[in-house]
């Protein structure tokens, strides 16, 4: 299982003193969405550049012009993208194409979707990336329990599981066989954000 963590609703500097403090422990760096609106997907590029070695997730949430939306992210140096499983299956396939000319990856957000039919549609265009996610403002002390996910369970996506996680309740997760965990107010929130990160890669390689 690989680490991600999450950085949102943080200042530029703060995305960068972070990552300073944490960088030797995670694998992907997800610039979140509030990060990219405050900032622009310009913050994307500079954390690549500084970070070249990492692979870069920018959560851009695609929901429609999927082709072009993807080639920008790419472009600002993104290896990975978000788009919204409730987005068009054609938006979707349009970001899997562009995602697949780059030899780039594209997750699908299944944020708040409840249609049982989508883990088909969504096979039918080759999605082989998808997120198990709780919203913030979903988070409860039920976090991880959700039943529409546990269909991944018999599929072959690459799962990656997001929804207040922290090293307190990974194992709830641990049942949708998660290849990358996501971490974000539990690493950035937490006093000493070294040994927190490092604290979950470790319990992260107890599973591996």
């Amino acid at each position: 299982m690989k680490l991600q963590i999450a950085l949102d609703r943080l200042t530029y500097e703060e995305c960068f003193r972070i990552l300073a403090q944490v960088g030797g422990s995670v694998d992907i760096i997800e610039v979140g969405t509030g990060i990219i609106k405050e900032y622009g997907l310009g913050i994307v590029r500079d954390v690549k550049e500084r970070y070249p070695r990492k692979s870069v997730l920018a959560d851009v949430k695609i929901c429609d012009a999927g082709k072009s939306e993807s080639e920008t992210a790419f472009d600002y140096g993104a290896d990975i993208i978000t788009v919204m499983s409730f987005a068009d299956m054609n938006t979707i396939g349009a970001c899997v194409e562009a995602a697949e000319a780059r030899q780039k990856e594209v997750v699908v957000d299944l944020l708040n979707n409840k249609d049982p039919d989508v883990f088909d549609q969504l096979e039918s265009i080759g999605v082989s990336s998808v997120s198990a996610h709780i919203g913030k403002d979903q988070q409860s002390g039920g976090a991880g329990h959700n039943p529409f996910f546990q269909e991944l369970t018999d599929r072959y996506f690459k799962v990656y599981v997001a929804g207040g996680i922290d090293e307190t309740n990974l194992d709830r997760y641990l049942n949708l066989n998660p290849a990358v965990v996501i971490v974000g107010s539990g690493i950035t929130k937490a006093e000493d954000k070294k040994e927190k990160a490092g604290l979950i890669k470790k319990s992260l390689g107890k599973y591996n």
